[in-house]
């Protein structure tokens, strides 16, 4: 559709609607406001379930009503005066790839597409960081950065599917790699945002210090309703000289926990460590290739030569005083060549399926007994839909570790309110066996609308200081509203 309006679409429009479209337009070009229906619904869009299944029965997802396209922070400072004057929620958008419900816009409003700001600012190469703009994605920051010998060292499941730096620090995202690079969280030295009634702040120039309370981690994580990510300066790492790979088998998954404890505990740093359980391992042979199922452990190791060739032998004796019994090395190359499969076309979970990734982070003390209770709370009161569970945990801290687990039930209902009962359902009680076990509400893959409703229950009575940073920061309620268990926007329709 033309962006172009005919008297008669005015006429059909309020005099409001058409006089805050024009303001938009004159901020950011007439070409980048957007009130196409198709295209907005495309904006809400991400990778939920609840979106999915609404595009299944070709139902309307909740949408903007305008989508905006800023090609610079001034812009976006612009469009932020504007959406304060008028009290309209902005909901900030990627490249759409989150699985919570982040871009569904509750309220109408903005959608505000950053994907136009995507220059790469600043390669430092004597401090070993970037600056970009939020906008960029993985895959096209990882090329220019190779042909300097550098890499982020930050390849998320969503790699492939348009996640952008802003994306990543917005749901605290992690990669493969992680266990020793960290999450985008540990990555981040500095970042620019926009916050309400249209002003762009820096956060300190480096992330250490002793300067007072640290507002750049209070942003990152806060899905914007706290402000509008525009750039970011991560820390960047030479690519490394060796990788060696190692694998093993396990009689549980409990031993398997063990020994991943133990290599944590001894404070090494393997790049990856991934323990499957038998069920998600016989996805992994069907999806990659592994020629292996059981309780089964990969691991990568990275880094000059003397040091893999000293992790591969600690890690080896340690992975065997837990029970585990040493595989052909090439099951973990083979595992780290089709990492991006299970994200593959046809690959990923789709309708007609209930499905849904509850991944949590707890201490190694707990993390034993949430796989145990969370597995038995889901086969056994969802047991009349023939539910299947798999877990594997793949991102491992000095501390603990996460799991990433899967329900499957075959046959969505047919009823559309029955379909996302069960669905939520499922959530709550898989939600419940994690806060009530040592673990939170998710790792790596933020909160959204999804599980907003269970903030309060995580944070407890320390739930109103939260709310009372959001409305301090955001007091109109007009960045992504809805979220993290926010409420609507103060004018709840303008």
């Amino acid at each position: 559709m033309s962006n172009t309006s005919s008297g008669a679409e005015i006429s059909g429009d309020s005099f409001l609607r058409g006089a805050i479209r024009r303001e938009l337009e004159a901020a950011v070009g007439i070409e980048n406001v957007i009130v196409d229906p198709a295209v907005l619904q495309q904006q809400a869009y991400d990778w939920s379930w609840m979106s999915k299944f609404l595009e299944y029965r070709n139902l309307p997802l909740p949408a903007a009503d305008f989508a905006v396209k800023p090609g610079s922070t001034e812009e976006v400072v612009e469009v932020m005066r504007i959406a304060s004057t008028y009290k309209i929620p902005v909901v900030p958008r990627g490249g759409g790839s989150g699985t919570q419900g982040g871009t569904l816009a509750l309220y109408g409003g903005i959608s505000l597409d950053l994907t136009r700001m995507n220059k790469i600012i600043n390669i430092d190469k004597k401090s070993f960081v970037v600056e970009v703009e939020a906008g960029i994605d993985g895959p096209t920051l990882e090329a220019e950065l190779n042909k300097h010998g550098l890499t982020l060292s930050h390849y998320p499941g969503s790699y492939n599917l348009g996640a952008t730096i802003g994306g990543f620090l917005a749901a605290r995202g992690s990669g493969v790699v992680s266990t020793k690079y960290g999450k985008a969280e540990n990555q981040v030295l500095q970042i620019e945002v926009v916050i309400p009634p249209g002003k762009a702040i820096e956060t300190l120039r480096v992330p250490s210090h002793a300067g007072g309370p640290d507002i750049l981690q209070t942003f990152v994580g806060s899905e914007g309703t706290l402000g509008v990510i525009t750039k970011a300066t991560m820390r960047i790492d030479p690519i490394p000289e060796s990788r060696s790979f190692l694998s093993f088998l396990f009689p549980d998954i409990y031993a398997g926990l063990e020994a991943g404890r133990l290599i944590m505990t001894n404070r090494l740093r393997p790049a990856t460590i991934r323990l499957y359980d038998e069920e998600d391992s016989k996805k992994l042979a069907e999806w990659v290739g592994t020629p292996v199922t059981g309780n089964l452990m990969v691991v990568m190791v990275d880094g000059d030569q003397e040091l893999v060739d000293y992790e591969v032998k600690r890690i080896t004796e340690l992975s065997t005083q837990a029970g585990g019994s040493a595989l052909d090395p090439e099951i973990g190359r083979i595992w780290w060549d089709g990492k991006y499969e299970p994200y593959a076309k046809g690959k990923l979970p789709a309708l007609p399926l209930v499905f849904g990734t509850m991944d949590t982070v707890a201490r190694f003390e707990d993390m034993p007994k949430i796989y145990k209770a969370r597995k038995e709370a889901i086969e056994s009161e969802f047991s009349e839909y023939k539910v299947r569970y798999t877990a594997h945990f793949s991102h491992w801290y000095d501390w603990g570790t996460m799991i990433y687990d899967r329900f499957y039930i075959d046959q969505v209902p047919e009823d559309e309110v029955e379909a996302l009962r069960l669905h939520e359902r499922l959530w709550n009680v898989g939600t419940k066996v994690s806060l009530e076990n040592g673990g939170v509400l998710n790792d790596h893959h933020g909160v959204g609308q999804k599980l907003g409703r269970f903030m309060h229950k995580q944070f407890g009575s320390a739930w109103p200081l939260i709310q009372a940073l959001k409305e301090a920061w955001d007091p109109d309620g007009i960045l992504n509203p809805g979220k993290l268990g926010f409420g609507p926007p103060k004018n709840s329709r303008w």
